[in-house]
């Protein structure tokens, strides 16, 4: 039974994942794009270049575009190619927190076996129950739990893993091909490796827990730290190791993290300029640069150096007001905080209830050595997902810097992990008032909430609120009266349903956004999960438009208006099922009937800024490439280095995804990194390595869009192309001829 439920979970964890992936044809294109350009360069691939000829990267560190480029040179350049890993990482993450919280709750009760079982002040038995006192030896040689003990870890395990893989920002980026996947994927598994190593106090988990993360910065840099507190405390304060003994290993892992992930940026920092990519993002070609700076921590303090839209460091700059409420009132709410009060509530209570047992090794005997018990395993457990959802939350709610939405899938599996484990604790304490308050306000606040959340969306969705909060008034009710039965038989039973009367309640409305959120195409750089806008207006299922951002996007059945949102937009061509550009009525992808040569590979139109309006097109959003543009482009195209030069990476990948030859972007993703300067773009037309330059509406980004900061040679460049080029327009593109000066 155990098999198959876990069975049932990670196939229909995929499936969410899977079914209607190509819809999204090439989703985030810039990233596309880089994986294309793997796909041709093995030194693109391993700096993460935007395009094989290597002359600038993405502004990201390269790990997820090695799986992406592999994937690519694997199985061609597509959209399953691009997609497909990030929706195994999902289903991998998941199986990872699964086996996190089940061992945190199982293996625990083994240590207990033969030395007596503690119990709390009331008499309740401890987190994981009946150890059997003549159980059978493990592989280790210490006794398993017993059978009840084992189901309890499971199925709580079960709810974690579910809640965490439902979470509509989850659903979203698993189904994306943003880095955030293979982070996600990296860090449960740093939590599974130190939970292993408080096990025994063994320093080799914790080392490798160090080069988990360490590749998880090679993947979002500093956002990769932010479990570090809670994973740091946790095996501080509970492995059975001495104190000395515990400082040593957390250094021997911080060694290991910081070579796991140094080697990289050692590489990149010592090799000649003339040699690698330029380092996109940074304005001095340097990868360290993009770390404390407009990647690191300008992404806390709002001074990000080449940011098209500043941010604020008094409370409310441009990526909206910051503070502890952020995350509960913008369209993050229901996109991720569906069970985090239960979460709160469930493991601070949980924490509670283990009481002295759980800090047991906080003071150490030389004369009985610490060991870990099942106490202090549950409370390393619980430090590590509420610690990382704590010290993540905070982060997300304070940062003045750039803040997308879609960050929040940083949150999902800490929710579930502290969902899981605290409400399994407070289960085995159910007999006493702490434990079954806690599960049944945590029941009623989360109905409660889902109901606030639905009602946003408005439309059918009404009936998916009215359904859970029915539901969670029922285990509510149940979970309270089980306890007042004397009748042992009846009151468990009751418990027992309206335990899982009152998972499906907290399931019933994140399980439904995702649903909604993997039916809906998604492209473009700044995406959403779920059916609510930043404007607190949404359709339901087959109802109302959707509003993004002041912009209107049919509901499944519903109607399209506007553009560039990056939630929908026509589909690549190239791609499984390309589109032709068009847009359907129903706010997905047209029919797909294109090609390569007429692709669009995301909304034209440009893409909403974070207060409303449209940013200049291409810049967010990718770009419409007609069949004329590629045709042209494509002529002579092994005699050039790039084909053509456009402002911003996102213009360029989408000129690049349509011909499937270099397109070299102008300044970077915002197009404001001095890279070329206009005397090494003249240098390069000099020698005819440029065939094309494109106008773009982004222009010099700095000079058109209100940048803070950056370099202004893309706005140089371009003046100097109209002075010296003529100009030629081919559809609703503007096309200089780089290889015919001006007569």
């Amino acid at each position: 039974m155990r098999a198959l439920s876990l069975t049932l979970l990670l196939v229909g964890v995929g499936c969410l994942y899977l079914i209607g992936l190509s819809a999204s044809g090439w989703a985030n294109s810039f990233y596309s794009a880089a994986a294309q350009a793997g796909s041709v360069s093995w030194k693109a691939l391993f700096f993460g270049s935007s395009d094989a000829a290597n002359f600038i990267t993405v502004d990201k560190p390269p790990a997820f575009m090695w799986v992406m480029g592999i994937s690519v040179r694997l199985f061609g350049v597509n959209s399953w190619a691009i997609l497909v890993p990030e929706a195994l990482a999902g289903v991998g993450a998941a199986a990872m927190l699964y086996l996190t919280v089940r061992r945190v709750l199982s293996h625990g009760a083994s240590s207990l076996i033969g030395v007596g079982r503690p119990t709390a002040a009331n008499g309740d038995p401890g987190p994981t129950g009946d150890a059997r006192p003549n159980g059978d030896a493990g592989s280790d040689g210490l006794p398993r739990p017993g059978e009840k003990a084992v189901n309890r870890a499971h199925w709580a395990a079960i709810c974690a893993a579910a809640i965490f893989a439902t979470t509509p920002s989850a659903t979203l980026m698993f189904r994306y091909n943003n880095p955030d996947a293979l982070l996600m994927l990296l860090l449960v598994v740093a939590a599974y490796f130190t939970v292993r190593a408080i096990e025994k106090g063994s320093r080799g988990w914790l080392a490798a827990a160090g080069v988990a993360i360490g590749f998880a910065f090679l993947t979002k840099m500093l956002q990769a730290f932010l479990i570090l507190p809670a994973l740091g405390l946790a095996y501080l304060l509970t492995a059975p190791r001495s104190w000395g003994r515990r400082i040593a290993d957390l250094a021997t892992a911080l060694g290991a993290m910081i070579v796991s992930a140094g080697w990289y940026v050692a590489i990149f920092e010592l090799a000649p300029t003339s040699w690698r990519p330029y380092m996109g993002g940074s304005q001095t070609n340097s990868f360290l640069e993009l770390v404390f700076g407009y990647n690191g921590l300008g992404r806390l303090t709002g001074n990000e150096t080449g940011s098209v839209v500043p941010g604020g460091t008094t409370g409310a700059g441009s990526w909206g007001q910051t503070g502890i409420t952020r995350l509960f009132t913008t369209t993050s709410a229901g996109m991720v905080t569906w069970l985090i009060p239960a979460a709160v509530i469930l493991s601070v209570t949980a924490i509670w209830l283990l009481g002295r047992r759980g800090w047991a090794n906080l003071v150490v005997d030389r004369e009985q050595p610490p060991v870990s018990t099942e106490s202090t395993l549950t409370l390393a457990g619980i430090v590590v997902m509420l610690g990382s959802l704590v010290v993540t939350f905070l982060t997300f709610s304070y940062m003045s810097g750039i803040y997308h939405d879609y960050y929040t899938v940083a949150l999902t599996p800490w929710i579930g992990g502290a969902v899981g484990l605290g409400g399994a604790v407070c289960w085995q304490h159910r007999q006493g008032w702490t434990g079954r308050i806690a599960l049944a306000a945590s029941t009623a606040i989360s109905a409660g909430y889902a109901i606030y959340l639905l009602q946003l969306a408005g439309g059918s969705w009404m009936i998916l609120a009215v359904l859970a909060g029915v539901l969670g008034a029922v285990g509510c009710l149940g979970l309270v009266l089980s306890g007042l039965l004397k009748e042992e038989p009846a009151s468990a039973r009751i418990a027992l349903a309206s335990l899982v009367v009152a998972v499906i309640a907290g399931l019933a409305g994140p399980l439904g956004y995702s649903i909604n959120t993997a039916a809906t195409p998604h492209s473009g750089a700044i995406v959403t999960a779920g059916p609510v806008s930043s404007s607190g207006m949404g359709g339901g299922p087959g109802g109302a438009a959707r509003v993004q951002a002041g912009r209107s996007w049919g509901g499944p059945g519903g109607s399209w208006e506007g553009a560039g949102n990056g939630r929908t937009g026509g589909m690549p061509g190239g791609g499984p099922g390309g589109a032709n550009g068009s847009q359907s009525g129903s706010g997905r992808q047209g029919p797909a009937t294109g090609s390569a040569g007429s692709a669009m590979a995301g909304a034209e139109g440009g893409s909403p800024t974070p207060g409303g309006g449209a940013m200049a097109g291409g810049l967010n959003g990718a770009t419409q490439v007609s069949a004329a543009t590629t045709t042209l482009l494509s002529q002579d195209a092994d005699s050039y280095t790039w084909v053509a030069a456009v402002t911003g990476s996102n213009s360029a990948a989408s000129y690049q995804l349509a011909t499937m030859h270099p397109v070299m972007a102008i300044g970077g993703y915002n197009g404001t990194d001095p890279a070329p300067t206009l005397a090494q773009f003249t240098q390069l037309v000099a020698q005819h390595r440029i065939h094309y330059y494109i106008a773009s509406s982004t222009g010099g980004v700095s000079s058109t869009t209100g940048a803070s900061s950056g370099s202004d040679a893309a706005a140089q460049i371009a003046s100097w192309v109209a002075s010296h080029f003529t100009a030629r327009t081919v559809g609703s593109t503007t096309v200089y001829d780089l290889s015919q000066a001006a007569s």
